[in-house]
């Protein structure tokens, strides 16, 4: 529940926060006349986004046995990949801001509102798909109902992004990124091992040590779980968020660590500024100041 609350509520605020910059430039500049086209972009990929979850749970939900593995394994993959890209991208936004202003003002300069409303559509739709993706990865990697969780995520987002918009609550949007982008490096891990497990399942992946260490405690005599095992009210807890697993394969371990390893490497890289073109002066290729 705690992770796909955290996913819900990151990708809601991702889509909250392209509507609100919108519609905010478009109140600064006394364009409002193009406000309806926002709005018909943001109900399009909501109802787009719905139609592409119902897909999603329809082929999900006739698959058996080594399909089923497959499928699962594969969604968990995918899902971890995307968010890697997703964090890794966002880590390097500097001025989301004001690019998305740019060309907001380059479809109104040019009065295209259709180019408004795609504009909105597929950052809604693309954000939507996402989490139908991530959310199936999560109820795939861990027991439970995530349902709750997402709802409460989406309402939190929904409050949040109104809030901002309206100017009554301040929110440090990019720490709050970095914190959650921790938060979902780590559950992207369990992903990539649960993935390992499922495509070990379906006899794509060996095993090399079926089971490293066996810390899941038995059974209570009524049938319960102890608060340890992946099914108990701890390690269900982190078998969801950070891919706690009682009795990994030496794969599992592998995949979670070398995972944790590389996209740290990615994520601490500097980025490394555009080379100037033969046409640019060397003071602007020194990066000076003053522009």
């Amino acid at each position: 529940m705690i992770a796909s609350f955290l996913i819900t509520f990151r990708e809601a605020l991702e889509a909250a926060l392209v509507v609100g910059i919108v519609l905010g430039y478009l109140a600064r500049t006394g364009q409002g006349r193009y406000r309806r086209w926002v709005y018909l972009g943001t109900l399009g990929g909501l109802v787009a986004s719905i139609v592409g979850a119902w897909l999603f749970s329809l082929v999900a939900g006739g698959l058996e046995g080594r399909s089923e593995q497959l499928f699962e394994g594969v969604t968990m993959l995918v899902g971890a990949l995307l968010l890697t890209t997703m964090i890794l991208w966002m880590s390097r936004q500097q001025h989301m801001t004001r690019e998305l202003e740019s060309k907001v003002a380059g479809e109104i300069a040019a009065v295209r509102p259709a180019g408004l409303f795609l504009l909105v559509f597929v950052a809604i739709l693309r954000e939507r798909i996402e989490t139908v993706i991530f959310l199936s990865a999560a109820s795939f990697a861990a027991t439970g109902n995530n349902l709750p969780g997402a709802l409460a995520g989406i309402a939190a987002a929904m409050a949040v992004g109104y809030g901002l918009f309206v100017g009554s609550f301040r929110l440090s949007v990019r720490t709050f990124f970095r914190l959650s982008s921790v938060l979902l490096v780590l559950f992207a891990a369990g992903l990539v091992a649960h993935s390992v497990h499922e495509l070990g399942e379906a006899g794509l992946v060996p095993p090399l040590i079926e089971h490293v260490w066996d810390i899941n405690p038995s059974k209570y005599a009524d049938g319960s779980y102890p608060p340890l095992h992946e099914n108990g009210w701890v390690g269900s807890i982190l078998a969801s968020l950070l891919g706690y697993d009682g009795d990994p394969s030496l794969a599992e371990v592998l995949s979670y660590f070398v995972y944790l390893i590389g996209v740290t490497w990615f994520w601490r890289r500097p980025n490394r500024p555009a080379a100037p073109s033969p046409s640019q002066p060397k003071a602007a290729a020194r990066g000076l100041s003053g522009t």
